[in-house]
């Protein structure tokens, strides 16, 4: 999960794709931005807006340098410095265990730094990131309709849209309810990011007994085993981000259709998670960062309510 990376609110994941005039996708960053940076004072060198884009030249350009501690400690899940002289990444291809490639195609570069391909953020350097490039993290979407005592779908009284359940931690470092998501350990499939982050953060896997833990496996194989629905894979705009440094996630949705399996799943809370349930699909869902764009993509997959308010169709 996102301990390893110094978890407070910030930790969570927000999109950006934007399209310019030629319908050519391009990024940009407005919390990679901000200061200052997570968990420091460092204020990051301040970008307008116009100089984002590495294409627009800035000889003057001098950005603030910033590794936090927790990562030159040399903790497992952080690279070395790039000075280092018996470190030699292999950027834009997987590197040992270590995934390199980014989920937005090649990245450039410069003087043995990669560069963030959404442009400045005013930091070199990590910050809290572990990675030199991408570091990749993962967010399971588990969703089910909401049903009566019956087991009847119950339909939302205004637009006549079922509703969509999904499972949603409520974050012990800021208290707001989130996606269980968490970093991708090295060399593990992303299929095995989203069963484990999900069996710990949402049914505190690793308290259970070995028997307990069979059995779980048993109903998590069921639900990750249908082909998933990929709702997001790319780059993140994080607090966390740096000019050689930024988060990439794959948000997948599993959902259980009859409802069956995840009946036989307690949740509980475990790991970074206060506290973990179903709750109800809305818009007027208030998320952590930018959860709420997954979701609602997941609820239009589906057919799911989401607004009361048809706006333009």
């Amino acid at each position: 999960s996102f301990s390893n990376l110094s978890p407070t609110c910030w930790s969570h994941l927000h999109p950006v794709k934007m399209f310019n005039s030629c319908g050519v996708s391009q990024f940009y960053h407005s919390k990679a931005l901000t200061s200052p940076y997570p968990g420091s004072n460092i204020e990051r060198s301040q970008v307008p807006e116009e100089k984002v884009g590495w294409l627009t030249e800035w000889k003057d350009y001098n950005p603030v340098e910033y590794t936090a501690v927790t990562v030159l400690a040399g903790p497992r899940w952080a690279d070395p410095q790039i000075s280092d002289k018996n470190f030699s990444p292999k950027f834009n291809e997987r590197d040992g265990e270590v995934e390199r490639k980014s989920l937005n195609g090649l990245y450039v570069v410069e003087n043995g730094r990669p560069r963030n391909p959404a442009g400045r953020t005013g930091l070199i350097g990590r910050g809290l990131l572990g990675r030199w490039g991408p570091n990749h993290a993962a967010d399971p979407i588990i969703t089910r309709w909401k049903r009566d005592r019956s087991g009847n779908k119950i339909a939302h009284p205004v637009t006549g849209k079922n509703i969509l359940q999904f499972v949603a931690i409520k974050r012990r470092d800021c208290g707001e309810w989130a996606i269980p998501g968490g970093m991708v350990d090295p060399g593990e499939k992303i299929s095995t990011t989203l069963k484990r982050e999900f069996g710990e953060e949402a049914l505190n896997s690793l308290q259970k007994s070995p028997k307990e833990k069979e059995e779980l496996e048993k109903q998590l194989h069921r639900l990750f085993s249908q082909e998933p629905f990929v709702v997001y894979r790319g780059y993140v705009d994080d607090p966390r981000n740096t000019d050689n440094a930024w988060m990439e996630t794959e948000a997948v949705n599993y959902h259980d259709e009859s409802g069956e399996t995840m009946d036989n799943l307690p949740l509980e809370a475990g790991d970074d998670a206060g506290r973990v349930k179903w709750v109800d699909i809305s818009e007027k869902l208030k998320l952590y960062a930018n959860h709420s764009y997954f979701i609602k993509l997941v609820t239009e997959k589906w057919g799911a309510h989401w607004s009361e308010d048809p706006g333009p169709e």
